[in-house]
């Protein structure tokens, strides 16, 4: 795929600015999605200041190579809900929850300091196309239900995630259509500025058929967002209520968290190479060579933790960025760094993060169809070269994505392995099972 803008490249001022705006858009639903799942007083706002602190933690490490933002990590869920529910204060569970982030981090380290000993000849023969493929791919078709239910939304939220809004399910539906019908206009016909910018485009489009429904009385956007506003307010730092709670926390607590944060950490390791892989291919430079896996670990690892220490969530490379760079041709890492910049101001900028709070869900779910859809594709153009006529590759293929569309977690005591995650290590197995099977001749 040909990138209008390579990673190098630096568009001009006003451009990018643009440019990262749109970036901001495409990870800002998971981002500040995450801290409202988990609740116990964590912030959005907060959330969205250490994913722009997390990503510029990256690009440093990355050497400013790998074009891809890093944001709230949904994997870590489960741990941090472990944190709190083990602390005996919410104060002390803030502080488990860095501690948590901390350890995450440091196995990333140590896998960064094994893979720049040994190399990363070892993961290619690990996981080849045939593997690698079908996962990137399932990553995006795993997501596929989660864009049909914002589709589907629209209005505030109650604490079970019900909306609490009464409007007909078909204008949200075309609030949808019509956000996914501007920006494959826009990618697909537009010229220059436009095609760069389809999401933007694509979201206000969308906005403002919301805006007309809910001045006509049928509630797709709650405007109840932009009451008691401050115009410029600091996030609720997690570090601030963590300082509060260090000295709750004994040995017991400790072990407890590090329990639940460091399985899930080797989990998001095999996503972590997905991901990249993914990128690699649309951007046609290997990232784990160079800048290098080792840089790419040390960078998610320790911007990890920087983002957990000012947000609560601990980051990760996300898919909804990928996908933008592959829709807009844009791998500009220059837009990537003012992204997060950017996060970082409007985190303090209260009417900007009412605005992108009112955007209603159903605007996102036409959004992320095109993202998530691609993700998809970017893995089967991986497999593209692969021999499907012979068995031993069907089979890995099929061992991927039949358990991981069909939702095949596996639990073990606190830990979970995500459908991806045990698809992945079965693609693996079975591709080491039958390597030693010569291809069939006719």
């Amino acid at each position: 795929m040909k990138m209008i803008y390579n990673v190098q490249d630096k568009p001009k001022f006003g451009q990018m600015i643009v440019f990262a705006l749109q970036q901001v858009l495409a990870i800002l639903a998971a981002t500040i999605a995450v801290p409202a799942i988990v609740g116990n007083g964590m912030s959005a706002s907060a959330a969205l200041f250490g994913a722009g602190i997390g990503t510029l933690v990256y690009q440093l490490f990355t050497k400013f190579k790998s074009p891809v933002f890093l944001g709230s990590s949904f994997a870590f869920i489960g741990s941090m809900l472990a944190a709190f529910a083990g602390a005996v204060s919410a104060q002390a569970g803030f502080a488990g929850i860095i501690l948590g982030a901390i350890f995450a981090g440091l196995v990333y380290v140590v896998i960064a300091i094994i893979v720049k000993i040994a190399g990363v000849k070892w993961i290619n023969k690990l996981m080849p196309a045939v593997v690698i493929g079908p996962t990137v791919a399932l990553i995006g078709l795993s997501l596929a239900g989660a864009a049909v239910k914002d589709v589907f939304s629209y209005g505030p939220q109650d604490g079970n995630g019900s909306f609490v809004m009464s409007a007909p399910i078909w204008a949200s539906f075309v609030c949808a259509i019509v956000t996914l019908a501007v920006v494959m206009l826009c990618s697909t016909y537009g010229k220059k500025m436009i095609k760069l910018i389809p999401f933007i485009i694509g979201i206000l489009a969308g906005y403002v058929v919301a805006v007309i429904f809910t001045l006509c009385g049928i509630p797709v956007i709650d405007f109840s967002v932009f009451e008691n506003l401050k115009i410029v307010a600091l996030p609720e730092f997690t570090f601030l209520t963590a300082l509060k709670g260090v000295k709750e926390i004994d040995a017991s607590y400790i072990a407890t968290v590090a329990v639940a944060y460091v399985p899930v950490a080797f989990v998001v390791f095999a996503e972590h190479i997905a991901d990249h892989k993914n990128l690699s291919s649309i951007i046609e430079k290997d990232l784990l060579e160079e800048p290098g896996l080792h840089r790419t670990l040390l960078g998610d690892g320790v911007g990890s933790i920087a983002g957990a220490f000012f947000g609560g969530c601990p980051n990760t490379t996300y898919g909804e960025s990928v996908g933008c760079v592959a829709i807009t041709r844009n791998a500009s890492v220059a837009t990537i760094s003012t992204a997060a910049i950017m996060c970082i101001i409007i985190s303090f900028f209260g009417p900007f993060v009412a605005f992108l709070d009112s955007i209603p869900g159903c605007v996102m779910g036409g959004v992320c169809i095109t993202l998530y859809g691609f993700i998809a594709v970017s893995g089967l153009k991986m497999i593209q070269k692969v021999d499907l006529n012979q068995n031993k590759n069907l089979f890995v293929v099929a061992s991927i994505l039949i358990p991981g569309i069909g939702g095949m977690a596996l639990a073990i005591g606190k830990v979970t392995l995500t459908a991806i995650a045990c698809s992945l290590i079965l693609g693996i197995l079975t591709n080491l099972m039958l390597s030693p099977k010569k291809d069939e001749v006719e």
